[in-house]
Order: C-alpha cells, then structure tokens, then sequence
C-alpha cells in the first residue's frame, strides 16, 4: 500500500513556473513507477508525466514535452513536477499517483494508488 500527499498546487500566472511535489509513504516506494495526472472541471483525468522505479525512463503527454519535467528523488520517497511556462487551459487539479509496477505507464488504470490532488490555477 501506498499513501500519497500532493504539495505545491497554487495561482500563478500564464508563463511563470510552478514546481508539485508527492510525498509518498511505505517502504516500498523505490518499486514503483510515478505519474502525474491533471483533470480539470467537467474533463476527463489527463496523462502528463510518468517516471520508472530508477528515474532512468519518462514519458511526457506531447501537449507539456519541452515545458515539464518529472523527477523523483528515492531517498525522499518524493516525486517532483516542474512546470514551466504555464498556461491557462492548464489549470486543474493535478494528481500524483503510482503504478504497481517499476515500468512507464501512461493509462490512469495503470495507477491504482493515488493522491487527494493539488490545485494548479493559471491565470491569464
């Protein structure tokens, strides 16, 4: 079992920086791939980012390639989402989540533990 707490959510403006952290609990953290996930009002809940057990492999969504970078520091049992260059059909509730398994998913069924989520409002 995996227990995960989303930080780092807020308002900011189109264009700045935000950076979501994922404090996990449970041993076996370092075993499972991460993700991050986004759903915004009256949307189905959105692939953004995933990272293997290592932090060797990731997969980006194409709509955040080049402005998001997902990382996780194994030590913390922490995972990070750095958002740059934001933009306000962004704004959402961002959600961390991790997968049985060590490898790179990009299917939310994939995920089956998951965070309460951390609001991201970008404005215009």
């Amino acid at each position: 079992q995996v227990q995960l707490v989303e930080s780092g959510g807020g308002l900011v403006q189109a264009g700045d920086s935000l950076r979501l952290s994922c404090a996990a609990s449970g041993r076996t953290f370092s075993t499972h791939a991460m993700a991050w996930f986004r759903q915004a009002p009256g949307k189905e809940r959105q692939f953004i980012a995933a990272i293997s057990w290592s932090g060797v492999n990731t997969d980006y969504a194409d709509s955040v390639k080049g402005r998001f970078t997902i990382s996780r520091d194994n030590a913390k049992n922490t995972v990070y989402l750095q958002m740059n260059s934001l933009k306000p059909e962004e704004t959402a509730v961002y959600y961390c989540a991790a997968a049985r398994v060590p490898f790179v998913a990009t299917q939310l069924s994939e995920y089956p533990y998951r965070g309460q989520g951390t609001q991201v409002t970008v404005s215009s």
